[in-house]
């Protein structure tokens, strides 16, 4: 079954919501950037998963091989936004690349 692009794009544009959710969750209301941190992992196997099932394997792969970079601030804030942008920025490119495919014509543009 082909992948359809509006449907991924509406899956990856909710997995953005919950990802800013948590953000703004974690940093205006407990300030706790580890349950933040929790919170982020468990949404990342969450959209794993719905990646491999609206985008296709190989986009779900790519976004489970994201990793961020080493930290030396000692700084839980930037530690967690850090976190954060690691996935959130491949997450909207992607989402970018999908509205682009969703405006195309079915046929090609013939």
């Amino acid at each position: 079954m082909p992948m359809d692009p509006n449907k991924a794009l509406l899956v990856i544009q909710h997995q953005l919501k919950e990802l800013d959710s948590i953000y703004q969750d974690t940093m205006e209301m407990s300030l706790n950037t580890v349950a933040g941190t929790e919170r982020v992992a468990k949404w990342r196997v969450r959209t794993i998963a719905l990646l491999t099932e609206s985008v296709g394997e190989k986009a779900a792969q790519e976004f489970a091989r994201l990793q961020p970079g080493m930290v030396f601030t000692n700084d839980l804030v930037e530690e967690f936004t850090d976190l954060v942008d690691c996935f959130r920025l491949p997450l909207n490119a992607l989402g970018q690349q999908l509205s682009k495919a969703a405006q195309r014509p079915p046929d090609g543009g013939s």
